[in-house]
């Protein structure tokens, strides 16, 4: 008979030993180590193979130019900004995993996404919640559909029948961290439970050619709990962030074996669930009646996508001897390196003063074209005289104080251009820009000094080298 192996296994890291240690050897976390039982081998062969109707595929090696190219038909859901960030739609065969922090939405867009394909069958498993939660969400959502199926098992072997008694042609696993694994003799959301689940629906999804999507818990670092494996494993690992305050929430791709990992989706958390946002730059951008100083707006990316949005700048006078600096949104050292710039290259003194910087929307942006939006927001604010309307900037600001050019410059003026702005400021280092093909004013710029005398001496545009494109 076979001896069954124990071992213990670090559940902050996944490494295993052959006895306990106080302290990890590897990640060198204190009292992570637990005792786990494994089953032996020619048992997890035997019920794999019970599992699989003992069928195997043994594979040779041939030639790469002899393997035939298909175009796979992707499965298209109903949410446009899920099917842009997996890169065109659901790949048969595929597996998803998406993480976030809780409470953030992920079972809201699953729920969507499994209840608005209607065209086809989609099993809706959940070891959190039981069948009349997940109801009263669907009515809470004010969708329905007779396809989508719903299962409340956390043992993996009852989802796998489950899976081949309906056939379905999507799976969602809500989440990873609540499955368990008879072969595994430890508790749900352990290393060894999760390595082997995921596994194990990576082998049915390969095999079925069934797309399954599994939700993922993510740690107070933010990263996805777990063995790293977790994400090797999967084709796709999707983001959901947001902030808890704010009603919008960004679907990120941190890899994905089927597309671009620039793409990015944008919802809006409404009562009656996720909406998609189409056109994110119009709601970032508030339309103030009054003009109001330190607004100012900025032409950034996220991923691929062109964004315009509101920074906000608060200076007033320190009423303590420290002043203040904060930000939220941005990074607070780079806003400690743009005050340092103006104080010495355009001799304004924030010493006194205290310093308040805000991206509207509740966004975070790591984007340094945001930094010319980001100076004039200051400086507006400074001098407490609005900004013109109709003026958005997209640049770099270097230590020098010179503004320095930024990637994908075009797509940042062309959605400027679509929302009706008047002029553009860029650096004068962005080359090859042709005016006739924009209604908006392209505005180039050298300095930092350029950028006041424009905006609040009433210079007029200043002198820069012609683009000899």
């Amino acid at each position: 008979m076979a001896k069954v192996r124990t071992k213990f296994v670090c559940q902050n890291c996944g490494i295993e030993t052959a006895k306990w240690m106080g302290r990890c050897t590897n990640c060198g976390e204190w009292d992570t180590f637990t005792e786990e039982t494994e089953a032996p081998l020619a048992k997890k062969e035997e019920a794999k193979a019970k599992l699989s109707g003992g069928r195997t595929k043994k594979q040779s090696a041939i030639q790469i130019k002899a393997v035939v190219s298909v175009q796979e038909d992707r499965l298209v859901t109903g949410d446009g900004e899920l099917n842009r960030v997996l890169g065109g739609g659901i790949v048969p065969g595929s597996m998803v995993l998406l993480g976030g922090e809780p409470g953030i939405g992920k079972s809201t867009l699953m729920l969507q996404v499994a209840v608005r394909l209607s065209k086809e069958k989609v099993l809706y498993v959940s070891g959190e919640e039981s069948a009349q939660q997940i109801k009263m969400r669907a009515d809470r959502l004010g969708i329905t559909n007779d396809n989508c199926l719903l299962l409340t098992e956390t043992d993996l072997y009852q989802i796998f029948k489950e899976l081949k008694a309906h056939e379905p042609s999507l799976c969602v696993i809500d989440s990873i961290q609540t499955l368990r694994s008879p072969i595994i003799e430890s508790a749900a959301g352990s290393i060894s439970q999760i390595r082997e689940c995921s596994g194990e629906l990576q082998r049915f999804a390969k095999e079925s050619n069934v797309p399954v999507f599994i939700i993922g818990h993510i740690t107070k670092e933010g990263q996805i709990a777990g063995p790293k494996l977790l994400e090797h494993t999967v084709d796709t690992v999707l983001q959901f962030e947001g902030d808890h305050h704010h009603t919008y929430r960004l679907l990120r791709t941190k890899k994905n074996r089927f597309g671009s990992t620039a793409e990015l989706g944008i919802y809006e958390m409404l009562q009656d669930g996720l909406r998609q946002v189409s056109n994110p730059s119009e709601l970032l951008i508030s339309e103030n009646v009054d003009d109001l100083s330190g607004i100012s707006i900025a032409a950034t990316l996220e991923g691929l996508r062109p964004l315009l949005i509101e920074t906000q700048a608060l200076v007033s006078t320190s009423a303590y001897g420290t002043p203040q600096r904060s930000a939220t949104g941005f990074d607070s050292k780079r806003l400690n390196m743009l005050l340092a710039v103006l104080e010495k290259r355009c001799g304004f003194r924030f010493g006194d003063k205290d310093v308040f910087v805000n991206i509207a929307g509740g966004l975070k942006v790591e984007d340094p074209a945001i930094d010319l939006a980001v100076i004039c927001a200051l400086l507006s604010s400074f001098e407490d005289i609005s900004l013109p309307k109709g003026i958005a900037m997209a640049g770099e600001v270097g230590l020098s104080g010179e503004i320095r050019s930024v990637s994908r410059v075009e797509q940042r003026i062309s959605e400027a251009d679509k929302l009706g702005f008047d002029r553009i400021l860029i650096s004068s280092a962005n080359k090859g820009l042709d005016q006739s093909n924009y209604r908006i004013e392209i505005v180039k710029l050298r300095t930092v000094e350029d950028v006041y005398g424009l905006l609040f001496q009433g210079l007029g545009s200043p002198t820069y080298e012609e683009d000899p494109g």
